[in-house]
Order: structure tokens, then C-alpha cells, then sequence
């Protein structure tokens, strides 16, 4: 953890200098909602990120509670929503409330199963997102992290990098637009030996941004510095959705 802490603080203190450089998240209204399933840390990952965010000048909304989703005054003046709940059950009037926002323009930023494994009876929720968690065979295992598009802003400059976490296998939107992929050994799964999956990837949703990383299990996990640049990196480009509306 004090690992984790000074890499935490470094990225603060980078993102103070950022700010007097026109962060994109200056000014911008983020809400931060986050529960669930406790394993996936949503209250830590909460309390690691939400320092960033405020470093960087954004202002930021935070709630426990799903029913954030059917506060109409809410959800209209907010630029982007970061979710981390896994497992859980979306009402109705609930997932009426976050697709009507982000069809209408607010960006939708999540890592793992708290954006990828939330509401497993939600179809039209999982068409958002643009993928839904299946399996991570062998639980917390090595794998590796490869960048396939070289040239995005969102992984431009970052190489290959190792993980110790979970490597989740995901039913996958083919629309996508993959980023970062994971081939997996085959050793709990042999019928999925050489299996070519993405790991992070960017969407429209109507004339939202949904961005997407299976990395990150715990807040543990984002001691990789390539897993949270890349996640620092995809807040801020689905936090300009409703003023960069159809631009990649």
C-alpha cells in the first residue's frame, strides 16, 4: 500500500502541474458512482481516484446509491459518469435515468466488473458498455497487456506491460474500437488456448463516449503505471463527450 500511495501522489502532483495546462477535466462535472460487490474495491478505488480528479480541476459529484441515476437535474448537468458496481441490479426507472444521459451526451468511464460485470440482467445496459464479463479462468494470474493501436491518445506511447490480476474473458461488442488486447495460455481453459481478447476499448453510445479496461481488479492493482495511465487517459477523453460529440 505505501507503494501504491507514493505512486497515488506522484500522479496528484503531476496532475497539479497539468492543471495550469488546461486539463481536460478543468471545470468538468463528474459523477462518481460507486458500489456493489465489495471485492472490487469500489470504496477505495473511490477514495484513490477521486484526489486525481480534483487535482485536475474537476468537480466532483459522489453517490452510493443507484437512484443518482433518476435525478433528472443530476444527470442532465454532469459531463461525465465514472461507475465501479459490480454485480448488482439496476431498476427500471434506474437504467432509464444513465442510458437517456449518455445517449444525450454524457461520457461513461469504468474499469473491470464494476463497469463490465454490473448488471448482468441488463441487455441494454451491456449494449452500452460494449461488452459483458464471462470468465477470468484461474482467477489472479500472469498475462500480459498488449497495445494495438499505437497512435490513440489514450495508449499512444505506452508498450507491452505484464499484470498479476484477474484476465477476464468478455463477450465483446465487434463495433468497438479495441485498444489494448490479452492472448490467453490456455492453462485452465485449454479450448481457449491462443484466444485474442480486448482488454480496453472506446465506444459511442448515441452521442456518448463509453470507455472501457478490464484491468484494475483492486485498488492494489493500480500500482501499474501502464494500467492507471491508461485509465487517467480514458476518464479524460470520455469526459469531453458532450464538446468533442463524434470525434474519435
Amino acid at each position: 500500500m505505501r507503494k501504491l500511495f507514493i505512486i497515488l501522489m506522484a500522479v496528484v502532483c503531476v496532475s497539479v502541474q497539468a492543471v495550469a495546462q488546461e486539463s481536460p477535466l478543468k471545470g468538468k462535472k463528474i459523477l462518481f458512482v460507486y458500489g456493489g460487490w465489495d471485492g472490487h474495491e469500489p470504496r477505495q478505488t473511490h477514495d484513490l481516484l477521486k484526489p486525481w480528479l480534483e487535482a485536475q480541476g474537476a468537480i466532483v459529484y459522489s453517490s452510493e446509491s443507484l437512484d443518482v441515476y433518476t435525478d433528472k437535474e443530476m444527470m442532465g448537468k454532469v459531463d461525465l459518469i465514472i461507475q465501479t458496481w459490480t454485480m448488482g441490479t439496476i431498476t427500471g426507472e434506474q437504467e432509464r435515468g444513465l442510458i437517456e444521459a449518455v445517449r444525450n451526451g454524457v461520457g461513461l468511464a469504468g474499469w473491470h466488473g464494476g463497469l463490465g460485470d454490473a448488471f448482468r440482467n441488463s441487455t441494454e445496459y451491456q449494449f452500452m458498455v460494449g461488452g459483458q464479463w464471462v470468465a477470468h479462468p484461474g482467477g489472479k494470474v500472469d498475462y500480459d497487456v498488449r497495445i494495438v493501436d499505437k497512435k490513440d491518445p489514450v495508449t499512444r506511447g505506452i508498450k507491452t506491460f505484464h499484470m498479476q490480476s484477474e484476465q477476464y474473458y468478455m463477450h465483446v461488442d465487434p463495433g468497438v474500437k479495441v485498444l489494448a488486447t490479452t492472448t490467453f495460455g490456455g492453462e485452465h481453459a485449454p479450448w481457449i488456448k491462443d484466444v485474442v481478447m480486448p482488454v480496453v476499448w472506446k465506444k459511442y453510445y448515441g452521442k456518448g463516449r463509453i470507455f472501457y479496461s478490464s484491468l484494475c481488479h483492486d485498488a492494489n492493482d493500480f500500482h501499474v503505471p501502464e494500467a492507471m495511465k491508461i485509465m487517467t487517459r480514458g476518464i479524460e477523453w470520455a469526459a469531453e463527450s458532450k464538446t468533442a460529440a463524434g470525434k474519435d
